[in-house]
């Protein structure tokens, strides 16, 4: 019963959190993706990429951008990896094999985040920082400039830009993900993750071996690996580790960090297309979808051996027990997140096929960021398609008519 009532108000303090900040984080995301003025540091960025922050894109030109920056990220991260013997901090380790650092750089720059090494034996802290985190930034901010041009489609008459790509982008960084990820890596710290870019040391153990520790500038990376609903972890167990995720409380706050910005973006939907309620009905479906089965199945203890303990402890990290843990795998794979605290291969068999059902979802609910939204919104004009022709109507989904993109009309708007 105190497994189940923690569990309980574990969740219920997670969703109430999440509850008070859809308002002011939703209306804050708004103003930043409808305003027109550019701060200093904007400007001088615009200036940098030869950018004209001023003009609109149509949608083939939005799309040439997204495919561009994602291309040169590719090829930035795949030859940081491949030169990391010739960086400074770099620990004494190698170049990353061939294969490997570009299974890494295309993973995480469409924000999948396969992690296929373990982070303090195969990467440096300048690969770590200056590649994989600052991906972990862009990576994120393309996904939800890629959902605001969407909601400016469904949001605009009479024109057929939908804003500009590098603005969104640069906005997203600055204003939203740098800001949140900052105060949460201090908080990380406070709670005894470790940041330093410090060399190599010996430590020695309980058993009077040694042991040879990589220390990290975990904080930074752990804040936006969740924040941006990426993953890689600089430790190989990942959110399990101590370094990375250190206490109860550092656990719930990356669960809030993974779920934070995608349950928070109906808000700015139903802000952008003039009609709350349309928010109000997107977050409510994710909300409906997201929680409590997987944590039902963990702590019923089915099987024989969770049974005689009481619960299913294996492949869970004893700081957290089940019901952190299970609430971290359902959020982790809700938002196709690469972070785990947890063996998910190791969970009960209701409380695993949740998490692959949860996978199988799509990134809906509340799904990752940008990702989530564009997501529903796609399934919302499915739905309303398949609707409009078993009533014989024109689908219409907020104004706009669904019907037959012709050559003509892709000519005309470029």
């Amino acid at each position: 019963m105190s497994s189940t009532m923690a569990g309980i108000l574990f969740i219920g303090s997670l969703l109430l959190a999440l509850a008070l900040c859809y308002k002011p984080l939703g209306d804050y995301m708004f103003r930043v993706y409808t305003g027109t003025r550019h701060n200093a540091v904007e400007r001088l960025t615009y200036r940098l990429l030869g950018v004209n922050a001023d003009s609109e894109q149509r949608w083939g030109f939005y799309a040439r951008g997204v495919l561009a920056f994602s291309v040169l990220s590719i090829l930035f991260l795949y030859g940081l990896q491949r030169l990391q013997d010739h960086l400074f901090l770099s620990l004494g380790m190698e170049a990353v094999e061939p294969s490997l650092a570009w299974n890494t750089a295309v993973s995480f720059v469409t924000n999948t985040n396969w992690q296929a090494y373990s982070g303090e034996a195969t990467m440096g802290h300048v690969v770590q920082t200056a590649g994989l985190a600052v991906q972990n930034f862009v990576s994120a901010a393309v996904g939800m400039a890629v959902a605001i041009a969407l909601v400016r489609g469904f949001a605009r008459n009479k024109t057929d830009t939908l804003g500009n790509f590098w603005v969104d982008l640069v906005r997203g960084t600055i204003r939203i993900l740098l800001p949140i990820a900052f105060v949460a890596a201090l908080l990380l710290v406070a709670g005894g993750a470790i940041q330093t870019f410090a060399d190599h040391s010996t430590w020695t153990t309980l058993t009077g071996g040694e042991q040879t520790f990589t220390p990290a500038a975990a904080a930074s990376q752990e804040a936006i690996k969740d924040l941006g609903t990426n993953g890689g972890g600089i430790f190989n167990v990942n959110s399990a580790h101590p370094f990375e995720n250190p206490t109860s409380w550092t656990n719930w706050l990356t669960i809030f960090l993974l779920t934070v910005i995608a349950s928070c973006l109906p808000r700015t939907f139903g802000r952008m297309v003039g009609d709350n309620r349309q928010g109000y009905a997107i977050v409510s479906v994710m909300a409906i979808i997201s929680f409590g089965v997987t944590q039902w199945a963990e702590l019923s203890a089915s099987g024989t051996v969770p049974q005689a303990i009481g619960q299913a402890l294996e492949g869970r990290e004893t700081r957290f027990g089940v019901s952190n843990s299970g609430m971290f795998a359902t959020a982790t794979t809700l938002t196709s997140t690469g972070s785990v605290n947890s063996f998910h291969d190791s969970y009960t068999a209701v409380g695993g096929g949740m998490l692959i059902f949860n996978m199988l979802l799509g990134e809906v609910a509340p799904g990752g960021v940008g990702a989530g939204l564009y997501g529903m919104l796609i399934l919302a004009v499915i739905t309303v398609f398949v609707a409009g022709l078993m009533v014989g109507r024109t689908p219409e989904y907020l104004g706009k008519k669904i019907g037959p993109l012709t050559s003509e009309v892709l000519r005309a708007r470029g």
